[in-house]
């Protein structure tokens, strides 16, 4: 608590699509182990290093076990401000890594060995609150950010757009949106399922099932220690001192809370290559700026501390509500998503620059 803390990033590397097999195209990304990789094509060979690098091999459960997430989970029950996010170009398996695979529904539910981040994390939660000795109290908000309006998708009626207000004591924040209780498995799930299901979407040439938005699931967690510690004037005469905290009749016990925050960045585009038009291109345009401003954000926070003065976050609400994740006081995990098909080289080493800018960023939970 109050040291530095690098931020944690980690490297997914998807296999070549049937179309990129079909089409002839190269595999350029390699792992060498040791979270480093390397990128090998014309014009283009150069080594990059990160917290861990998963190959096309990689299974969910693995990522989940490599990436820090249930150390994560566990650092949130603590109290601290917790969040993973997913980067990089669309169709990089970004939602697949958070989430599995997008076929899934209540009365379809996915195959247990592809489930995602989220619904693992979900249930070690649930585990960590059964095994510890706290009251813990759960809720969950779901937000997506859509041409820079900030929608909630758990609020019945169709999305409409939230305030994002500041104050010195929370930063920046929604104003208004809604935050449901859950205590199973089922309920969250169930929430996510819901929500992800209100995101806008659209089909182009790169992906199927492309996200128009950034999602931002949050989950509070409350805990409260478990006292069986006596009313004032009982046993030794006065307040009981429990885990160095001093209590007193009727609020005897210490309390936490903290938060765990997934975000699903939508991917970078490039217009000419998915062919959008219209109203798709109005979104790929403000997908693209809002990811712009995190990248810039994150290059100056890659800078030592004396280099820099001002970050930013206003840029864009995307970097406004991850201000305290990149900079302040939060603890951060980032998977980086990429494509090894040569097709994709420039948008790939871009995803790489970044992360590997990210690696240096540092926070003070």
């Amino acid at each position: 608590e109050g040291r530095e803390t690098r931020l944690r990033v980690v490297l997914r590397v998807r296999p070549l699509t049937c179309t990129e097999t079909r089409r002839g195209d190269q595999q350029v990304v390699h792992s060498l182990g040791d979270g480093a990789v390397h990128v090998s094509a014309a014009r283009h060979d150069a080594t990059f290093g990160f917290s861990a690098v998963f190959d096309a091999g990689a299974s969910q459960e693995a990522v989940f076990e490599g990436s820090g997430m249930r150390q994560l989970v566990e650092q949130a029950i603590d109290g601290f401000s917790c969040t993973v996010f997913a980067f990089g170009q669309t169709g990089s398996g970004k939602t697949y890594t958070l989430m599995g695979p997008l076929a899934q529904s209540e009365t379809q539910p996915v195959t247990p060995a592809l489930l995602g981040l989220m619904q693992r994390s979900f249930t070690c939660l649930l585990d960590q609150s059964q095994s510890r000795s706290s009251d813990l109290a759960l809720s969950a908000s779901y937000l997506e950010i859509y041409n820079e309006q900030v929608r909630d998708l758990l609020s019945p009626g169709p999305p409409c757009a939230l305030p994002l207000r500041w104050s010195k004591t929370r930063g920046f924040y929604v104003e208004n949106q809604l935050s449901v209780d859950f205590e199973s498995l089922e309920a969250i799930v169930s929430l996510l399922l819901q929500g992800s299901q209100r995101r806008r979407t659209s089909a182009h040439a790169l992906n199927r099932h492309s996200s128009r938005s950034h999602a931002l699931l949050t989950i509070h967690i409350r805990s409260r220690a478990v006292s069986t510690c006596p009313a004032l004037g009982e046993g030794l005469g006065g307040p009981e001192l429990i885990v160095g905290v001093k209590t007193a009749p009727g609020c005897a016990c210490p309390s936490k809370q903290g938060t765990l925050c997934f975000v699903d960045l939508a991917g970078s585009e490039r217009v000419k290559e998915t062919g959008s038009s219209g109203e798709l291109s109005v979104e790929a345009n403000s997908i693209n700026r809002s990811l712009l401003a995190l990248g810039h954000c994150i290059s100056l926070l890659a800078k030592p501390r004396g280099k820099w003065t001002h970050i930013p976050y206003r840029d864009s609400k995307l970097t406004r509500l991850l201000a305290r994740s990149l900079g302040g006081s939060g603890i951060t995990l980032m998977v980086a998503c990429i494509s090894p098909s040569s097709h994709c080289l420039s948008e790939t080493l871009s995803t790489l620059h970044y992360a590997s800018q990210a690696w240096r960023v540092t926070t003070r939970p």
